[in-house]
């Protein structure tokens, strides 16, 4: 019989992967930003210009290779891209053992 294990919401914790939180945190803030640019039709040597990176790095960020991006600095693409970030801090549920980092778009 095959036993099944109910998930934590976020993949990346249950894949084991290093540091999901704060990957999950980044993907959704590049999925923003990628979903952005591509609905102005911007090529990613105006991608760069305008958010003031080499065009390789925009090639990384919208294939979502993170390493070289933190989360601050994907907050700043996006506030120059006419969006407001927020961040709110509340207590966390009981029903966890630890609070979590969420990204609403």
């Amino acid at each position: 019989m095959t036993k099944i294990t109910r998930g934590s919401k976020n993949v990346l914790v249950d894949l084991g992967i290093k540091d999901a939180e704060e990957l999950s945190t980044k993907v959704r803030l590049a999925v923003e930003i990628v979903r952005i640019v591509r609905a102005r039709g911007l090529r990613q040597v105006q991608i760069a210009r305008f958010l003031g990176i080499p065009q390789p790095k925009v090639s990384a960020l919208v294939n979502y290779r993170l390493d070289g991006f933190s989360a601050e600095r994907l907050m700043r693409f996006l506030t120059a891209l006419d969006r407001d970030v927020e961040i709110r801090i509340k207590r966390k549920s009981r029903s966890r053992e630890h609070g979590r980092i969420r990204v609403y778009a």
